[in-house]
């Protein structure tokens, strides 16, 4: 099989598109916080969803980065590294929700219920040691991140502008949920879904700059037809 730019471009795209896709699917009837126990098979089955879903936005979000990082430029490359450590730790927190949590619930009930409050935006009656700070990067990567990574995909103009808008948008406004009820959690997330799933569809249809595909699609020319133009 012949791997190429474009087809590593176009896979990033397909990622991003399916991790926007879960995102989305994953809000649809989502059990309250306060009533959903980590040992049930729902729970572990939304985590691995989400597990999945980090691991692939994480894939697109490189792809997009790739595709344009010489205009992106400084800004760019900071967004998209904040972007990546929180998609990065938002992986790690959900491994731990879908392979560590269901295990402790009946030995250690009271860390269990710290971390998944600590996760929902509450403050946690316990101490939950290293886990704070990963959930505290998780969120701030993905609010930060998103924000600076959706203004410079914006100044690119390389992918679809309303939609580089509605990643900085969408990220940005989770922000607001730390004074806003638990009931808007499900729908704040609808919008960073969709935005991925147009990114991912716009690099999808757009993987290489015009002057690159010019160059690999020209017939080639021979050095005897060269010499004969002489």
């Amino acid at each position: 099989m012949n791997i190429t730019n474009t087809g590593l471009t176009k896979a990033a795209g397909a990622a991003a598109a399916v991790a926007g896709s879960i995102f989305i699917a994953v809000q649809i009837k989502h059990p309250a916080t306060g009533t959903f126990t980590t040992e049930t098979t729902q729970w572990v089955t939304r985590s691995c969803a989400k597990t999945v879903m980090a691991a692939l936005a994480l894939a697109g979000i490189t792809g997009m980065y790739l595709r344009q990082y010489r205009k992106a430029g400084i800004l760019g490359l900071v967004g998209y590294l904040v972007f990546a450590a929180g998609y990065l730790a938002m992986f790690a927190v959900e491994v731990i929700a879908a392979a560590v949590l269901p295990n402790l619930v009946h030995t250690e009930p009271g860390f269990v219920n710290d971390v998944v409050a600590a996760g929902a935006g509450g403050t946690p009656n316990g101490d939950i040691g290293g886990l704070q700070t990963l959930l505290n990067l998780a969120g701030a990567g993905y609010i930060l991140g998103g924000l600076i990574f959706g203004i410079a995909l914006f100044r690119t103009r390389v992918l679809a502008r309303w939609a580089t808008a509605l990643l900085a948008a969408s990220t940005v406004s989770t922000a607001a949920l730390a004074v806003l009820p638990n009931s808007f959690n499900r729908p704040f997330a609808v919008p960073e879904g969709i935005a991925l799933i147009a990114l991912g569809v716009s690099l999808w249809r757009n993987p290489r700059d015009g002057h690159q595909t010019s160059r690999e699609t020209a017939p080639a020319v021979s050095p005897v037809e060269l010499l004969a133009a002489r």
